[in-house]
C-alpha cells in the first residue's frame, strides 16, 4: 500500500459511496489502495457528521496573514541588514499591532 497524507475529497466520497454500495470495509480499501483502518476512522467521520470532507485543522491560529507575511519579506528584501528584531518593530509600528522577532524570523 502506497504511503498518503490524506485522502482527496474525491476519493473519500467514493469510497463513502461504496460502503453504502453495501462493500466491505476491506474492499474500499483495497480499491483504493490505503489501510483498512483510514477507509473506517473515514466512515466513522461520514456517520457522525455526515460529511466526508476533510475536517479543518486543529493547532494554533496564525497571527500574521499572507498580506502580513508578504509586507514582512518586502522589508526584508529592501532593507537586508535589518534584524528580525527590528523588523518586528517596524511591522508593529506600521500595522499597529505587537508581532514577536521569532514571527519575524519565521516568516522572513
Amino acid at each position: 500500500m502506497s504511503r498518503r497524507n490524506h485522502l482527496h475529497d474525491e476519493m473519500r466520497w467514493r469510497a463513502v459511496g461504496m460502503l453504502q454500495a453495501g462493500a466491505r470495509q476491506s474492499a474500499v480499501a483495497r480499491e483504493l489502495n490505503v489501510h483498512r483502518s483510514v477507509i473506517h476512522r473515514l466512515w466513522n467521520h461520514y456517520q457522525r457528521d455526515q460529511n466526508a470532507s476533510k475536517r479543518r485543522g486543529s493547532g494554533r491560529r496564525r497571527i500574521t496573514t499572507t498580506a502580513d507575511d508578504h509586507y514582512l519579506l518586502q522589508c526584508d528584501r529592501r532593507r537586508g541588514t535589518l534584524t528580525a528584531r527590528q523588523l518586528a518593530s517596524q511591522f508593529s509600528a506600521a500595522a499597529g499591532r505587537p508581532i514577536s522577532r521569532q514571527t519575524v524570523a519565521q516568516t522572513a
